[in-house]
C-alpha cells in the first residue's frame, strides 16, 4: 500500500514538473507556442501572460505594471483568431477602466472610448483609420454627458469644423481647420452665447478684418492682414 502511495506522489510531482516546463515553449519552427509568462527583471512579479498558437497571440493576454513592488493589471488584449486585431482595455492601478478600443499590432484602429477619471462617464470618443491616424469625428464630453467639443480629423490632422461648447450648451468657439491649421471664418462667444469676435484665419494666422463685440454691439474692428502672430492657442 505504501509503495502505491509513493508512486502516486511521484506521479503528481512529475505532472507538476511537466506543467511548469510547458510554459514559455517554442514549436519546431522556433515560434512561441502555448502559455507564456514573463516577469519584471529580477522579480517574481508578472509583466504579462497569455497564450500563443505557433507564434500568434490567441485569446486573452494580461499586462501588468509594478505598483509598490507588486504586479497590478494595467491592460487586457483579446485577440481575434482570424487577423492581427485585438480588443483592448486599459485600466488604472485601482482597476478602473481608462479607455477601450481596437488595436492592430501597436496601432489604434476604429473607435476608441475614454472615460472620466472619477466616474464611469465617457470623456471622449475618437476614430482611427487603418494607419493608426485620427480620422473622422472626435467628441469630448463634460462629466454630466453634455458635449464639450466636436471636431473632425482627416489622416491624423484637424480638418473641417471644430466647435467648443460651454456646459450649458452654448457655443464658445467655432473654427475651421485645413490640414491641422486654422483656415476660414471663426467665431468666439461668451458663456451666455453672445458673439465676442469674428473673422478669418488663413494658414493659421488671423487675416483681414476682424470684428469685436461687447454686449452684442460692434465696438472695434481690426485689420490683421499683416499676420503678426500665430493664434492657435487663443
Amino acid at each position: 500500500m505504501k509503495s502505491y502511495f509513493f508512486i502516486f506522489i511521484l506521479t503528481l510531482l512529475s505532472l507538476n514538473s511537466v506543467a511548469q516546463n510547458a510554459v514559455n515553449q517554442f514549436d519546431e519552427n522556433g515560434k512561441r507556442h502555448g502559455i507564456w509568462r514573463k516577469y519584471f527583471d529580477k522579480t517574481k512579479q508578472l509583466r504579462y501572460e497569455g497564450q500563443f498558437d505557433h507564434g500568434k497571440e490567441i485569446d486573452t493576454f494580461r499586462f501588468y505594471t509594478l505598483n509598490r513592488g507588486k504586479s497590478v493589471l494595467s491592460a487586457t488584449k483579446v485577440f481575434n483568431l482570424n487577423d492581427d486585431t485585438a480588443s483592448v482595455k486599459f485600466l488604472s492601478s485601482k482597476g478602473k477602466l481608462i479607455s477601450e478600443g481596437q488595436m492592430k499590432g501597436k496601432l489604434y484602429i476604429g473607435k476608441w472610448v475614454y472615460y472620466h477619471n472619477k466616474s464611469e462617464a465617457v470623456m471622449s470618443t475618437e476614430y482611427y483609420n487603418e494607419s493608426g491616424e485620427l480620422d473622422g469625428e472626435k467628441f469630448v464630453y463634460y462629466p454630466n454627458g453634455k458635449t464639450a467639443e466636436k471636431s473632425n480629423y482627416s489622416n491624423g490632422k484637424l480638418h473641417g469644423e471644430s466647435i467648443w461648447y460651454a456646459e450649458n450648451g452654448n457655443i464658445l468657439k467655432e473654427f475651421q481647420y485645413k490640414d491641422d491649421e486654422l483656415n476660414g471664418v471663426s467665431k468666439y462667444f461668451d458663456a451666455d452665447g453672445n458673439l465676442k469676435a469674428e473673422g478669418t484665419y488663413r494658414d493659421g494666422l488671423k487675416h483681414g478684418i476682424w470684428n469685436y463685440y461687447e454686449g452684442g454691439k460692434l465696438v472695434k474692428t481690426k485689420d490683421h492682414t499683416k499676420r503678426s502672430k500665430n493664434p492657435k492657442k487663443q
